[in-house]
């Protein structure tokens, strides 16, 4: 497994499912999973429920960062708001570490300017905001394009898992 922290990002309005799965999952195939948000408080999810982060995402340094997990529901939309969620998706990408987001996620993609260019997917409703951010549009389960990990709605998360988890098993740089 690839050594590093793999940080599954939080704020309000999270669709559970979307973080929790990962979440879990991922320390199930061992990996130091990391909850963080802009703020040490405890987020609610769209059914209410509590996620309390164990960093501030501006804590984290990028270099010993694995994969990114973006959760859908509406958190990306405030996500995309930060400069310090951009910095951290930007740098992680840029090293060819795993950037993977689900549904409303390719928000912070669009906002951190990495989606220019890749074949993506994300609930329909996002599907012209990746359009004319510059990305092409598939409407399958999970995309995978070089380090750039996207999947839809919670239906899709045991492709989307098991696509993260065979890239943190494959060498990166």
């Amino acid at each position: 497994m690839e050594k590093g922290k793999v940080i599954v990002l939080c704020d309000d309005l999270y669709e559970e499912m979307e973080m929790w799965y990962p979440y879990y999952r991922l320390l199930e195939e061992g990996c130091e999973v990391i909850l963080a948000g802009k703020e040490r408080k405890e987020y609610r999810g769209k059914n209410g429920y509590p996620a309390k982060p164990q960093v501030m995402i501006s804590q984290i340094n990028p270099e010993e960062v694995a994969a990114v997990i973006i959760p859908g529901g509406y958190c990306p939309d405030k996500l995309r708001r930060y400069p310090e969620v951009l910095n951290l998706v930007q740098k992680t990408f840029a090293r060819g570490k795993v950037v993977a987001d689900i549904c409303h996620g390719p928000w912070v993609l669009i906002s951190a300017g990495i989606i220019k260019g890749k074949q993506a997917t994300g609930f329909f409703a996002v599907r012209d905001d990746m359009v004319n951010a510059g990305a092409e549009y598939l409407d399958q389960a999970v995309v995978v394009d070089g380090n750039l990990i996207t999947s839809r709605i919670p239906d899709d998360l045991p492709q989307f898992l098991g696509e993260i988890i065979a890239a943190l098993k494959s060498p990166q740089p």
